[in-house]
This record gives C-alpha cells, structure tokens and sequence, in this order.
C-alpha cells in the first residue's frame, strides 16, 4: 500500500506521521507482477531521467 502525506514548506510533520514512516522504513518491498524489481541498467536509466527533471523543474 503507498500513503502519501504532503508537508507545507515550513510544516512539521506530526508525531504520528514520524511514526508511520519509521515503521515503513521496517517493512520489506514486495515485488509482483505488476511492479517488478529493476535491473541495474533500467535503474540507472530511471535516476538520470529524475535528475533531467528536476534540473527542468529548477528552470
């Protein structure tokens, strides 16, 4: 299951959230069909594309 908080610039996050993603960083990932594990070469292809946008969204 994914569970996106947005925190405001300037906002802290709440006691209960620090708490919910310590306990994330616990769980295993679980890999299926649907979303499978990348190879090194896609990994790599997949960080180059995320550096070329966030140089576009500093633009």
């Amino acid at each position: 299951m994914i569970r996106t908080l947005i925190i405001e610039s300037g906002q802290k996050p709440t006691e209960g959230q620090l708490k919910e993603v310590e306990e994330a960083k616990k769980s295993p990932i679980n890999f299926d069909e649907d979303c499978e594990e990348l190879s090194p070469a896609m990994m790599k292809a997949f960080k180059s594309a995320v550096v070329q946008r966030n140089r576009k969204k500093k633009a």
